[in-house]
């Protein structure tokens, strides 16, 4: 059977999960795309559903089947591709880290989110933790994460729970006042931190954190965009880790 109603409860779920207040409700976020479906599929992430056109429907066997004008509906991407899967959202308990982290200090924009955790899984960050930061599984920072997020993992908490969870791990912070990050000497494990794209790090990460590094600019230039500095201070900071 093909469904061809955005009125179909299957379908009205779905359409839902494009809103935090339901993704948080059911505990699952949507995937879009072959690649990233595939890749969330290969990578081990527990999937409810797959929807996907006729053309897709032999190579997604079992999958729920829609019409083309219904998927162009539910979709959130500007060129739907004509697949999507229903994943379920990790539990994560806050962890101490296994390596190197990041601590992301109100981060607003799911692209610049999604951007650093591609990044962390690309530089071995495998830890990320959240404080007021927008939501890593809404599909604009899914999008942008391009499967980083199916292999970090991503814990958010209060500033008081993070720091307990990174009790004895020193606390890079990235601001304007600081220490070269070019040339400076990361201790052998480290939590890196990056603030809000307009304010930069609160005063209470400022207060907690045992360093302070930062990227050094022409003064033609007020700043980097966050996902960008944290691009450069992640490679640069592993680069010159002390013991490695």
């Amino acid at each position: 059977m093909i469904i061809s109603s955005k009125a179909n409860p299957i379908i009205k779920k779905i359409s839902s999960l494009s809103d935090k207040k339901y993704r948080r409700e059911y505990g699952e976020f949507i995937v879009e795309s072959v690649k990233a479906v595939d890749e969330c599929l290969s990578s081990g992430m527990s999937v409810s559903q797959i929807v996907c056109t006729a053309e897709l429907a032999e190579k997604y066997s079992g999958a729920i089947i829609v019409t083309d004008e219904l998927f162009a509906r539910i979709s959130t991407e500007k060129a739907p591709q004509g697949v999507l899967a229903v994943v379920k959202t990790p539990e994560k308990v806050l962890s101490k880290p296994r390596g190197n982290c990041l601590l992301l200090d109100r981060v607003q924009d799911p692209g610049n989110l999604g951007t650093i955790i591609r990044t962390a899984n690309a530089a071995g960050y495998g830890d990320i933790y959240l404080v007021d930061c927008t939501d890593a599984f809404s599909p604009k920072a899914i999008r942008a994460s391009m499967g980083g997020v199916f292999y970090v993992n991503v814990y958010e908490g209060s500033y008081d729970e993070v720091f307990e969870a990174l009790k004895g791990v020193p606390v890079i912070c990235a601001d304007m006042d600081g220490d070269d990050v070019f040339s400076f000497f990361a201790p052998a494990m480290f939590c890196l931190c990056i603030g809000n794209e307009g304010k930069g790090v609160s005063d209470t990460v400022s207060a907690k954190s045992d360093y302070t590094v930062k990227i050094p600019m022409r003064d033609t230039c007020e700043s980097l965009n966050a996902a960008v500095s944290a691009a450069i201070a992640m490679y640069a900071l592993k680069n010159n880790q002390k013991g490695v």
